[in-house]
């Protein structure tokens, strides 16, 4: 069992827990709750990305991307802890749970929640798996940001009030900003490795520099999204306690801004992604 822990890389889960908190505490603000909801989109929410790493365990290995040169924590199959066979099947079991719970929550949020669903399913295979994966066109910085952000965030909102919200979207941005920043942070880690592998990510196609800004990029956007929702109702002022939390976060933008050791980036980066969800977290309820 803690093979399967380490596998599904729990330092960086709060990339799919903190859209859904947030999405969660926004619609509770207005009025609307449902726990068995919010209950199966965490648990949806965490099967595609850990479906997402045990397949990215698997075609790294099968790539060539994950060797023993790797920087990072080990892999599962690179590691010979888990036969790529067995690895296969797990990760088919974890995208088929996630399935079986968007069932339900299909029948409460109707289409558009199953046409999510699906999309967060296929694209997660899809982002080291199929023909064209999308980490090894560049592309997964997009789908991080796009699904880890606002359509996590409009996603968990539209469940609970079957509305479309803009201030979701808004807010989803910068969830999906961080986990893109925690993306960057093991891209720029792996850029040699992935360089040889063939797995052209944005620090390989454009260097280790623009990793570096990508990575500041994200957090200090991330850190002035509050201020736009602030301006955008008017209210919620509360929230400006995720700006706050930049200060914090000055340490991680020095770090990716001068330092050659990465490898301590990618951990830290998701525990400031846990206090920046608190402290939006606690800002909007007040």
């Amino acid at each position: 069992m803690n093979v399967w822990i380490e596998g599904a890389r729990p330092k960086t889960l709060i990339a799919s827990l903190s859209p859904i908190l947030i999405g969660s505490v926004i619609a509770f603000k207005q009025g609307v709750f449902h726990p068995l909801i919010f209950l199966l989109t965490v648990l949806f929410g965490l099967s595609i990305q850990i479906g997402t790493n045990f397949a990215n365990d698997y075609f790294d290995f099968r790539k060539g991307a994950d060797t023993d040169d790797r920087k990072g924590p080990r892999r599962l199959t690179q590691s010979g802890l888990v036969s790529p066979e067995t690895m296969k099947k797990v990760t088919a079991i974890t995208f088929g749970f996630a399935a079986f719970i968007a069932l339900y929550l299909i029948a409460q949020g109707g289409w558009v929640i199953g046409m999510l669903a699906a999309l967060s399913i296929v694209l997660g295979y899809l982002y080291t798996g199929g023909p064209y994966p999308l980490a090894y066109l560049g592309l997964g910085d997009l789908f991080v940001l796009i699904f880890f952000g606002p359509v996590a965030v409009a996603g968990t909102v539209y469940l609970q009030t079957h509305e479309l919200s803009g201030i979701a979207i808004l807010a989803g941005l910068a969830p999906g900003l961080i986990s893109t920043a925690i993306l960057t942070s093991n891209n720029m880690r792996d850029i040699n490795e992935d360089q040889a592998a063939g797995k052209r990510t944005l620090p390989v196609r454009f260097g280790l520099t623009f990793g570096r800004y990508e990575y500041i990029a994200c957090l200090l956007i991330a850190g002035i999204i509050p201020i736009a929702l602030v301006v955008m109702t008017g209210k919620h002022f509360g929230c400006l306690l995720a700006s706050l939390a930049l200060l914090p976060a000055m340490p991680l933008i020095k770090s990716a801004h001068r330092e050659t050791k990465l490898e301590p980036l990618l951990p830290k980066t998701g525990k400031w992604m846990s206090l920046y969800t608190l402290a939006f977290l606690i800002g909007w309820f007040i």
